[in-house]
């Protein structure tokens, strides 16, 4: 076993003065296994990830959480950050970067024609939202997806058992989201567009807009998507994609772009920017103009460096033709899994869009499988889970070397499924399931 002593101190240091040990909930070590996963990092470059021991790691896990779209410390992103914390990072006047910003972003997305900005993938949801409610002058929301941790999205949970639960993840607490906006967020089930219709015919003339993903685990059936914006179109409801997790994956922009819709709005964030902080809400000029007339405004929106990272992240994701790659390399993972699952008649379920894929163990023991996994792939000097977030960093050799560190684990994982001692092997805890609190 790899020696974590002071990754180990420093998760106890934090769990005394951080609730929840991390700002995210998807970096907890018990999302892997709590008691073997390292949790905190000295450095970080391209693939490469060192912890506060000094152990080394490919990253074949999560990137970031899917910001580092290029991979870490990308020398031509940090190149442009480093020259703009040179001239300033902030001042009482605004940076030109958030107008050439702008533009690029209205260049790739020739539908949209104004940019507003925030910080992180949420808010800039948040701001969405106001934005169309303020536009329309309604306040309830359909929406399919996962959103963030804001009221108007939470509000979902109010006045039921799990209806978040019921339609995507578990466990999101709705305590702290005020009770009077029970019923103002109703969901539906991607590829349901029956649910929509339902929606939209119950609460007619009260929807501020619909929001959704565009894409996630699964592709669009036949014209899901288009029944979505003809809905739209019919009742006078803005489409807002969010496209926080599925932008600059399939292509530099928009997965909408791929997939033949447009909305009315769209929200970018966590690739955008390679890991620093940027994101952007675009839309049609009459809607985002609404923004004027709500207070929607942030000293941290105007800094320097979130629309320089996004520019030279963009920039080069295009003349590289990244999509393509990330595509690439997400097929082969998930390709791979198959394969070895397969091998040691291991059941697994394979899903999400090629550079962020995913994989479940179909069985009663799974979140005891999944530490294992993780623990047997740490031992091989990879930091490893169910998900796998493609990097431009990563080569077709970080993966061939990562699958056949995947077939050995694999052996390890039906030897102690066919021995019925899963537990015993694990040297820490059971992952934990879904949006389940730390204690």
């Amino acid at each position: 076993m790899i020696n974590i002593t002071k990754s180990f101190l420093m998760q106890e240091r934090a769990r005394k003065r951080i609730p929840g040990i991390s700002q995210l909930l998807s970096k907890r070590p018990d999302r892997f296994s709590e008691g073997v996963w390292p949790g905190y990092y000295e450095r970080a470059k391209g693939a490469e990830v060192w912890d506060l021991d000094g152990n080394h790691y490919i990253d074949m896990s999560i990137g970031g959480i899917g910001a580092n779209v290029l991979g870490y410390a990308d020398d031509d992103v940090d190149s442009a950050v480093r020259e703009a914390i040179v001239k300033g990072s902030s001042s009482s006047l605004n940076c030109p970067e958030e107008v050439e910003l702008a533009d690029l972003l209205c260049e790739l997305h020739p539908w949209a024609e104004k940019v507003r900005y925030a910080r992180g993938g949420g808010e800039a949801m948040a701001v969405a939202v106001r934005i169309v409610r303020a536009y329309t002058d309604r306040d309830k929301i359909a929406f399919c997806g996962y959103h963030g941790w804001h009221d108007w999205y939470l509000a979902a949970n109010l006045g039921t058992e799990d209806a978040l639960g019921e339609h995507l993840l578990k466990g999101l607490e709705s305590r702290g989201v005020p009770r009077a906006l029970q019923g103002t967020a109703l969901p539906f089930r991607y590829n349901h567009l029956e649910e929509l219709e339902q929606i939209v015919v119950k609460h007619k003339g009260e929807l501020a807009a619909i929001v959704m993903e565009p894409i996630r685990d699964h592709q669009p059936q036949q014209e899901f998507l288009e029944g979505v914006r003809r809905v739209a179109d019919e009742r006078g409801i803005p489409l807002v994609f969010d496209e926080v997790s599925s932008g600059f994956r399939m292509n530099t922009g928009g997965a909408h772009l791929k997939l033949g819709v447009n909305p009315d709005m769209a929200v970018f964030s966590k690739a955008m920017g390679n890991g620093y902080p940027i994101a952007a809400i675009i839309g049609k000029g009459e809607i985002m103009d609404a923004a004027q007339t709500s207070f929607i405004s942030s000293t941290m929106w105007t800094e320097r460096v979130g629309s320089t990272a996004a520019l030279a992240t963009i920039k080069k994701h295009r003349a590289k033709n990244v999509g393509e790659h990330l595509m690439k390399i997400g097929q082969t993972v998930q390709e791979g899994w198959r394969k070895v699952a397969a091998a040691h008649n291991v059941e697994v379920e394979v899903s999400g869009m090629p550079p962020l894929s995913h994989f479940s163990f179909k069985h009663e023991q799974k979140l005891s499988l999944k530490a294992y996994f993780v623990q047997l792939m740490l031992e091989q000097e990879f930091l490893a889970s169910t998900s796998f977030y493609s990097m431009y960093a990563h080569t077709s050799e970080h993966v061939a070397q990562y699958i056949a560190a995947a077939d050995r684990a694999f052996a390890e994982l039906a030897d102690a499924i066919r021995a019925g001692d899963i537990g015993k092997r694990l040297k820490g805890k059971p992952a934990q399931a879904g949006f389940g609190r730390l204690t």
